[in-house]
């Protein structure tokens, strides 16, 4: 079964920075775009972020696990090789991390590789790993 991609529209300050950010640090093929907007391909899924000069960061966090997780946020699941592959270029690229690439839930059900950070704007992304992709929605 394959599954449904997802689109997000989200706002931006500055589409120069969002093209640097979604196309030369995250790798995200750049698709359609006009003057107050573009379409990312992450992974399959289309991102499209829209010109806002005007939006304000909701800076606001829950925890879990001992960290402060900003929300709302959006992201990916990846396989434990591919979020390996995106650390190592985000730590590369000098990213600053919210949540720096680590293990959450070790040892219990739920058990993810999991990273947090923010795009130019101030949008939370987290991306994380499952080792046992039954854990997902494992209760």
């Amino acid at each position: 079964m394959s599954l449904p991609r997802f689109h997000h529209a989200f706002p931006v300050h500055d589409l120069a920075a969002a093209r640097q950010f979604y196309g030369e640090i995250l790798g995200c093929p750049e698709g359609r775009s006009a003057d107050d907007w573009v379409d990312f391909n992450l992974h399959g899924h289309q991102l499209v972020a829209h010109l806002d000069t005007n939006s304000k960061a909701r800076p606001m966090t829950n925890p879990v696990d001992g960290h402060d997780v900003p929300v709302p946020h959006f992201g990916l699941l990846l396989t434990p090789e591919v979020w390996q592959l995106l650390a190592e270029r985000l730590v590369d690229a000098a990213c600053e991390f919210v949540i720096e690439p680590t293990v959450r839930f070790q040892g219990e059900v739920g058990e993810q590789h999991t990273m947090f950070l923010l795009d130019p704007s101030g949008n939370a992304l987290e991306f994380k790993a499952f080792a046992d992709d039954d854990q997902v929605f494992a209760r």
